[in-house]
């Protein structure tokens, strides 16, 4: 079940991440109930498939929402998790320039500059996305195995296939 404000309180300045199933969207809390938070046009609560239309679009808006508006009924936390790798933005500072650029269209790419990236960007001053860096080792990962299993097979291929030859020469 989704936490509601009796169990989580955000304070102004923290992250929040919304679990949307096959990704995570994040938004910037700003205080009284709202969130600013960098929407490509498929992010909405509950978008389940259709939010995997977000890795097309090249634009996004900076919107200005409230937080359950956001949410929907997706689970979410706070996750200032980066707090322990990058000193925070004062608040003031934070909120100030997530304000400024509520309305704007921004560059949108799932891998440079995404909804994370934003937040980050907002809170510390650095565009850090782990989900993307997660996604990169896991492609990585997949592509080493590959790479390895192929390896076994073409060297099974030379052990195996040279004493089926060398049989067919004796003969």
């Amino acid at each position: 079940m989704a936490p509601t404000l009796y169990d989580v309180k955000p304070e102004p300045g923290d992250l929040i991440e919304v679990f949307r199933g096959t990704y995570q969207h994040w938004a910037l809390y700003i205080g009284d109930g709202f969130v600013v938070h960098l929407a490509p046009p498929s992010e909405v609560p509950n978008a389940g498939a259709n939010s995997m239309m977000s890795v097309l679009t090249e634009k996004a808006v900076v919107k200005k929402e409230g937080l359950w508006d956001v949410v929907g009924t997706d689970k979410w936390e706070v996750n200032n998790s980066l707090d322990k790798k990058y000193q925070p933005r004062e608040v003031h500072i934070i909120v100030r320039d997530a304000r400024m650029l509520v309305g704007r269209e921004l560059s949108y790419c799932v891998i440079r500059g995404n909804c994370e990236h934003f937040v980050n960007e907002l809170r510390y001053g650095k565009a850090e996305s782990r989900q993307v860096r997660k996604a990169g080792e896991t492609v990585m990962a997949a592509g080493l195995a590959a790479m390895v299993g192929i390896g076994i097979v073409a060297l099974a291929g030379t052990l195996f296939g040279s004493s089926k030859k060398e049989k067919e020469d004796t003969q």
